[in-house]
C-alpha cells in the first residue's frame, strides 16, 4: 500500500478485509457504515487502493461494479483466468441466449413480443433460461393493451460484465459496419455470379 499515507492505512486494510470475504460488490455506503467513516472517505480509500494495485502491477484490481466495490482479476491476465475456468464451459450461454441478452441489455425495458420481433423467433424459452441464470428479471409492465411484462438486466449481469451500470455498455455503433461497408457488401452480393447448378441433384 505504498500509495496510501499512514492515516488511511487502517481504513484501507479494513476495506480489503471486507472485500476479500464479500461474495458480491459492496456499496461505499455499507463500507462507510462498517468502518464508521464517511462515504467520501471510503471513495478516497478505494481510489488510493486501486491506484496502489495498478502501480504495483498486481494480478488483481479493485473495481467499481454494479454500484459497489469488489476485487477481480486484472484484464491483462484474462487468458490465464479463462483457461482456469474452462471447466465451466457447459454453463456458457448459447448464441441465441447471448443475442437475446444483448437485446434486453440495450433495449430495456422490453417485452417478450418485442424481443421476438427483433430476433424473428419466439423468445419465451430463452427468457426463462436467462431469468433462471439471474441475468434478466421483470422490471414492470407495458402501459399498452395486455400490459405485457417488461424485462431488464440484473445486478448479476452487471457483475459478470464488470460494469457499474448499463450506461457503461459499449455503444452499439462500434459493432455496426459503416454505410460504405454495407454498400460495398451489398454490391458484392448483387454482382457475385450465381453458382452453377449441380447436375447430380
Amino acid at each position: 500500500m505504498r500509495a496510501l499515507d499512514h492515516e488511511m492505512h487502517a481504513d484501507a486494510s479494513a476495506v480489503e478485509a471486507v472485500l476479500v470475504v464479500a461474495t458480491e460488490p459492496v456499496p461505499a455506503s455499507l463500507l462507510a457504515e462498517l468502518l464508521e467513516v464517511s462515504s467520501e472517505r471510503v471513495e478516497l480509500v478505494c481510489a488510493a487502493l486501486a491506484a496502489s494495485y495498478e502501480e504495483e502491477e498486481r494480478g488483481f484490481e479493485l473495481a467499481r461494479v454494479a454500484g459497489g466495490y469488489r476485487f477481480q482479476s486484472h484484464p491483462a491476465y484474462r487468458g490465464h483466468v479463462e483457461r482456469f475456468v474452462l471447466d465451466d464451459a457447459p454453463q456458457r450461454l448459447s448464441p441465441a441466449a447471448l443475442e437475446t441478452l444483448a437485446i434486453v441489455a440495450y433495449k430495456q425495458p422490453i417485452s417478450r413480443a418485442h424481443i421476438a420481433a427483433i430476433r424473428g423467433v419466439n423468445a419465451d424459452g430463452v427468457i426463462r433460461l436467462l431469468a433462471s441464470r439471474g441475468y434478466v428479471e421483470p422490471v414492470g409492465r407495458d402501459t399498452g393493451p395486455g400490459q405485457a411484462v417488461l424485462f431488464g438486466t440484473t445486478t448479476l449481469f452487471l457483475e459478470r460484465l464488470g460494469l457499474d451500470s448499463t450506461a457503461d455498455l459499449p455503444p452499439l455503433g462500434q459493432f455496426v459496419p459503416d454505410v460504405g461497408t454495407v454498400e460495398a457488401l451489398e454490391h458484392v452480393l448483387r454482382t457475385a455470379p450465381m453458382p452453377e447448378p449441380d447436375p447430380d441433384r
